[in-house]
This record gives C-alpha cells, structure tokens and sequence, in this order.
C-alpha cells in the first residue's frame, strides 16, 4: 500500500490534545494490530512530510481509525491537522512497526504511546482472550488520559493509572518506576512497552533491573 488518499469521515478531539480520526479504508489495506502506517497531509507544501501514526481500529473494519497527539507550538504535521474537518483527504503510505502480541503480560505505555496497544486490546477483548493482562498507563494529568473509560471498561482493576503532574485519590502520583512496576505485576510473561524515549529507556532499565529478560520486553518508540 504506497501512498494512498483517503477521505476523512470523523476527526474531532478525544482529549484537550488528541485528535480521534477516521478515514475510509483502501482495499489493499492489510495490517496487524499494533501496527502503523506513515501519514501525509494531501497540502501543498506537505506532500514530503510523512509522520507515523498507529492504526487504532480492528483489521477487519471497513475504515482505518487513529489517535493523534497533537503539538500546536512546534508548526507541524500534527498542527495541521487541527485545521482538517469531515471531507478533507490525508495520504497514508506502506505498514510497519515491530510491537505484536506475544503473549499475555503487562503493557506499560507513556502518554500518545498508548497507541499501539489500543488494537491489541480490543483484538484480544473480541477474541474472548483478555486473560490478566494489564495495562501500566502514565500520563501527566487525569484529562490526558486516552480512551480511560473504554480501559476501565476493558480491563477492570488491571487497568492501572499513575499521573507525573496531578495527584487524586484514583491514582497513584509519580513515574513508572521499578518500584511501581513491581508493586503492580507479577513480573511473569512479557513486558510491552511504548512511549517518549526517556520514559521507555526508564522502563526498559527497570525491567532488566527486576529480572525480566530482554527476549520478554517488547518495544517501539513512538
């Protein structure tokens, strides 16, 4: 699939930052949850610059859903994209991206690295195999928090919150440290994990420190 137009169908904001989107769907789209595809703004001036962006929606629905972060201050894609409404096109390009189920553990995401894990989620929710996977999600405040009552839907008390800027009675107040990974999981099976760089490189440091084995630390950068 090279550079493909597609027509949005919704986009409006799921949080104060993050646009939900949705497109049609060309044919020859084929993708793993989890994946991601390369997003260009059909605008002069922009043919050239393509940014990642993780499918959010099931393989099998007839349109292709995602969850964008965007950054007013930086002049960008993502700026741009808050211009869009229902009608305008966007291109998508060729799919990729190394995170895929493996098999049930805890997903530790940091803020828009949630992404990648909303299609895993909701695949293993409709094939019936949720088992006790849980989900470690960090986020700055409560109003960052994406898609938090389909998680707690989801996952119940495996869903686990913890907010760096906000302290509330609901959630735990700091960073996901070795600690907290500890004090919230089991350390058994896999580790999947995605969000800023720094925070990744944290994480991945605390996981080997707790004994976890890299071949069970799934990661991408987002």
């Amino acid at each position: 699939m090279e550079k493909q137009p597609v027509t949005i169908k919704k986009i409006h904001h799921i949080t104060h930052d993050v646009l939900h989107i949705v497109t049609e769907k060309p044919k020859e789209a084929s993708f793993a949850p989890g994946q991601a595809t390369e997003i260009f703004l059909d605008k002069s001036g922009w043919e050239d610059q393509g940014r990642p962006f993780t499918f959010t929606c099931l393989p099998e629905k007839d349109y292709l859903e995602f969850m964008i972060k965007t950054y007013p201050s930086h002049q960008g894609v993502t700026n741009e994209l808050l211009s869009l409404e229902a009608g305008d096109q966007l291109i998508v390009n060729e799919v990729f991206g190394a995170i895929h189920y493996k098999g049930e553990g805890t997903f530790i995401a940091g803020g828009a690295g949630i992404t990648p894990f909303v299609a895993i989620l909701r695949d293993l929710k409709a094939q019936g195999k949720l088992g006790n996977n849980k989900l470690l999600f960090g986020n700055k405040t409560k109003a960052d928090i994406i898609l938090e009552k389909e998680f707690k839907d989801t996952l119940g008390q495996n869903f686990i919150n913890i907010l760096s800027e906000e302290k509330t009675d609901n959630y735990a107040h700091g960073h996901i440290t070795a600690n907290f990974i500890k004090e919230n999981t089991s350390l058994n099976g896999y580790f999947y994990v995605c969000g800023p760089p720094k925070m990744m490189e944290a994480v991945e440091k605390a996981l080997v420190g707790l004994g976890v084995s890299e071949e069970r630390i799934v990661k991408e950068e987002f």
